[in-house]
């Protein structure tokens, strides 16, 4: 076996590796890179999340509500075209990007620890054992599949990575699963034209958002013609593949052309052989780090989904800083200061939150204001001839701070980040409130929202 030695050895080409790949290896450090999949160089937001399908998104919008569903297989099969097309560019930039740099080397394959600072690294020709003065592992999620009677045997069931990279759009869809990733998937399938149903187990539609904002996205779902199943148990998948569950003690069976499992994503630690390495899991498989994201092993560091915690990119790559930060003795900057970590949800109203809602705020016992706006009140929404949506603030009435705010309406997913900087600066809501806007933005609502 093969036996090659490095200052730093990093698990997984996603955001928090190859930023600090760039970083150490800017810094004179001998890195190896490690990514199992040749797919999957920058990471699943890259290949597999949120850029392919916000690509196909933003393919779904262009439809006219009134194309015919022939004509818009047409359309779908040259947007999943483009998303491959879109994807592939922006793969072979993040890998030439560290490929070019001479003291990284990059391995295709599998990766496991062997001993404490000691991968083996399984490739298709042979095996290589690398050791690394420090490891950083950022193998980041995978869809999580539920078990139920025949989802691994039946035809036509899907992930979403797998669902998106289908050439026919299936007229008939149905998705297991009612949470955000199920959600951005009916909205972009049914404006594809695909008559869409979502079934999910719980009795609740978003539990953890505030009942009149989980209302309204509902609402606007339904309008776009996807029908809902809440509380509904699924008993097993047969050949049609067909669905059937029970919803108020009566069996349903609905047949697709496709069925989507949309039912979260778990740390991707199975093939790591983490107790070689002496870097103990939580309960939920991920591994467990604390607010350095310090793995229990020395010189073992962990970043991204497969700490288990918020399943975002930014985040991913936030935690990159932390631990740079650390090798570079630049900063002190750790996950128990991380605040305000806001999301978006790409529906066909889009929405995104920071911070608190109203029922979490009313149970920690905070004296609150509740600001509201019909985003029909919003100039710009008008003009985009988007009037769907409501935008909600929640502030503390003793000190005149943010405590979160829920916004469902057009580009919301960029006015969010207004509100989390000044979030973030301690500001007196006030100052959003007589901040100058350019007008007609849909930002400029956050005047009117605030003046209360």
């Amino acid at each position: 076996m093969k036996n090659a030695n490095y200052d730093a050895v990093i698990i997984g080409f996603g955001k928090g590796g190859k930023t600090l790949a760039g970083n150490l290896a800017k810094a004179g450090k001998q890195v190896a890179l490690i990514e199992k999949d040749k797919g999957m160089y920058g990471g699943t937001c890259i290949n597999v999340g949120c850029i392919p399908s916000k690509s196909l998104i933003h393919s779904a919008s262009q439809i006219h509500n009134s194309i015919e569903f022939k004509d818009s297989l047409i359309e779908y099969k040259n947007a999943v075209e483009e998303k491959r097309e879109l994807t592939v560019m922006l793969r072979k930039k993040n890998y030439d990007k560290l490929a070019s740099l001479p003291n990284v080397t990059i391995y295709d394959g599998l990766a496991r620890f062997i001993g404490p600072l000691e991968i083996e690294v399984i490739m298709n020709e042979e095996t290589v054992k690398l050791t690394g003065k420090q490891i950083f592992i950022n193998t980041g999620s995978i869809s999580r599949v539920p078990v139920i009677e025949g989802i691994d045997k039946v035809k036509g069931v899907y992930t979403s990575s797998e669902l998106m990279d289908l050439d026919t759009l299936p007229n008939k869809l149905t998705i297991i699963g009612g949470g955000y990733i199920g959600l951005e998937f009916a909205s972009l399938y049914s404006r594809f034209g695909s008559k869409v149903t979502v079934i999910q187990d719980g009795p609740n539609f978003l539990p953890k958002e505030d009942e009149d904002i989980a209302m309204e996205i509902k609402s606007i779902l339904e309008n776009q013609g996807i029908q809902f199943f809440l509380n509904a148990k699924i008993q097993k998948l047969i050949d049609g593949p067909t669905v059937v569950f029970e919803k108020d003690s009566v069996i349903h069976e609905l047949e697709s052309d496709a069925v989507l499992v949309a039912t979260g994503r778990i740390p991707n630690t199975n093939d790591l052989n983490c107790e070689a390495a002496g870097v103990e899991l939580t309960s939920r498989g991920a591994i467990k780090v604390d607010e350095q994201l310090k793995t229990t092993a020395e010189n073992i560091w962990a970043m991204g989904d497969v700490t288990g915690g918020a399943q975002h990119t930014y985040i991913s790559l936030d935690d990159s800083r932390i631990v740079w930060g650390q090798l570079s003795n630049t900063q002190t900057h750790t996950t128990a200061a991380r605040n305000n970590i806001p999301y978006s949800v790409f529906i066909a109203t889009p929405y995104s939150r920071v911070g608190m809602n109203e029922k979490e705020a009313r149970d920690a016992g905070l004296n609150i204001k509740v600001a509201k706006l019909p985003v029909a009140a919003i100039p710009k929404a008008q003009v985009l001839k988007a009037p769907a949506g409501l935008l909600k603030a929640i502030i503390n009435a003793d000190t005149n701070k943010i405590l979160g705010i829920m916004l469902l309406g057009e580009e919301s997913y960029e006015t969010i980040n207004i509100v989390k900087l000044a979030m973030d600066l301690d500001a007196d809501y006030t100052i959003l409130r007589d901040q100058i806007f350019t007008h007609p933005t849909m930002s400029e609502a956050l005047n009117d929202l605030f003046s209360i």
